[in-house]
């Protein structure tokens, strides 16, 4: 018995969830291009494509918790890189100055609010430069991401049911 049928799934179906959760991995896309795509172009069923985007968007946020002061820090330490190190946590203390005056409250809505720049990457990266205690930093970006899911999902449904009743053949 192959894998894929040991997993309940075709060859395909399983290419797509991986896709999925890289995608929904990725700091660019992360889960608001996972779940268009898992629904839209992969037409799979919702709540697996909601569950893996999640699985996805959850995978890098306890690495990035405690390795993104390090990382900006040996950026820093470049000529070339400092200038973009800088930047980086500039932008991203602009950007999130609900988390700064709301901490962990703040922190949930801003990385549930499914714009760019509002994830869980941006949102994690916050919270460690702002100090918020890991337990809450982490449930805060889970809750948030799960906020986001769920409006991205919202959207991609509603967004495809109006393109069909509108373009009706």
């Amino acid at each position: 018995m192959s894998f894929c049928a040991a997993a309940g799934g075709t060859r395909m179906e399983i290419g797509s969830l991986v896709k999925i959760v890289l995608l929904a991995a990725a700091p660019v896309s992360e889960l608001r291009g996972a779940i268009p795509y898992g629904i839209l172009v992969a037409k799979l069923p919702v709540m697996e494509v909601f569950a893996f985007s999640l699985l996805g968007n959850f995978l890098p946020i306890i690495p990035l918790f405690f390795g993104i002061q390090s990382f900006l820090n040996w950026l820093g330490r470049f000529r070339y890189t400092r200038k973009f190190a800088l930047w980086f946590i500039a932008r991203t203390k602009n950007r999130a100055a609900i988390i700064e005056c709301y901490e962990a409250v703040g922190l949930a809505l801003f990385v549930a609010v499914p714009l760019p720049m509002t994830g869980a990457w941006t949102g994690i990266v916050a919270a460690s430069l702002f100090k918020i205690k890991f337990r809450y930093a982490v449930l805060a970006v889970v809750v948030g991401v799960f906020i986001a899911g769920l409006i991205v999902t919202g959207l991609t449904l509603t967004g495809s049911e109006l393109f069909h009743l509108l373009y009706k053949k």
